[in-house]
């Protein structure tokens, strides 16, 4: 595999972006918002500025790496040539419908489709193209510079092949890949987002505030962060999403979000993206503040 094209430039397009290229990879970064597209290169810089300025990259390291994006408006043109296309789109499975059927269409036959869902079932996904052995999830952490972690899914008809081919790649990247099956919330979201609801069902019911939750699983825990502050950088509108698919999925009510988070996110408040989650997050600052909705 030399070439790879990354759908949607957003945090995780970007960054998905930069680790492929990184590793030496032809990176096509593709997004139909020209604005969003140069966002996504200057954060990608900026990114590799941080890594030259703790010494893991030399300023010609930085260099290529750039050299080895190129920004592409058009999905058509931008999956051509394409060895493997990352589909790194929002968590919303109508969208990914309709990008896997462009991607399907336009993409050389012998092209792995990967989806970067982090919920979304990837059989489904597959169902919209006529290559489904040749799709597979392949779920990165975020930030992905940084998470080491790879979740690869398969669905009902990935190719063994396939799959051992983006276990291989992974590698190359410097991850470390976890093979799992197609289920609702795959590993990584089944286990954490039932703990985020029940940090926000604590708060919703008064057992304990803000500060309190977080502090008691990062001293009593050993969690690098809140689950409350986790919720808040993930985007409580994508917590909701995927606690949506739990719920759909299983049709388990332990999986019902807490209407605590349904209703911030139709007020808007969506975390850190948003300024505002359980947190109030200010530009140019690292200090956590408490939302006055909550104290």
């Amino acid at each position: 595999m030399k070439n790879i094209s990354v759908i949607g430039a957003g945090t995780m397009g970007n960054g998905i972006a930069h680790v492929f290229a990184q590793s030496g990879f032809a990176v096509t970064l593709i997004d139909v918002n020209a604005a969003q597209l140069e966002k996504a290169i200057a954060t990608i810089n900026k990114n590799l500025d941080r890594q030259v300025t703790k010494g893991v990259l030399t300023e010609e390291q930085k260099a290529l790496t750039i050299a080895n994006i190129t920004l592409q408006p058009d999905l058509a043109i931008g999956v051509s040539q394409a060895d493997l296309v990352v589909e790194a789109a929002t968590e919303n499975v109508d969208l990914k419908l309709k990008i896997f059927k462009q991607m399907d269409e336009f993409a050389p036959a012998n092209c792995i489709l990967a989806s970067n869902t982090s919920s979304i079932s990837i059989t489904k996904i597959a169902a919209a193209t006529k290559r489904a052995d040749k799709v597979i999830g392949m779920h990165f952490m975020n930030p992905v510079p940084v998470m080491k972690l790879v979740e690869i899914i398969n669905g009902y008809a990935t190719d063994k092949k396939v799959t051992e081919t983006i276990v291989e790649l992974s590698k190359q990247l410097g991850k470390v890949p976890c093979i799992v099956n197609d289920y609702p919330g795959f590993i990584a979201n089944r286990i954490l987002m039932p703990m985020i609801n029940e940090a926000i069902y604590s708060l919703y019911e008064g057992i304990a505030g803000v500060e309190a939750i977080d502090t008691v699983m990062k001293l009593g825990m050993a969690h690098p962060m809140g689950p409350l502050q986790l919720a808040d950088f993930i985007g409580l509108d994508v917590c909701l999403s995927i606690l949506k698919v739990l719920h759909d999925g299983f049709g388990n009510p332990k999986y019902a979000p807490c209407p605590l988070l349904v209703n911030m996110v139709m007020a808007g408040k969506l975390g850190a993206k948003s300024g505002e989650g359980f947190y109030v997050y200010t530009a140019g600052s690292k200090d956590l503040v408490v939302s006055n909705s909550f104290k």
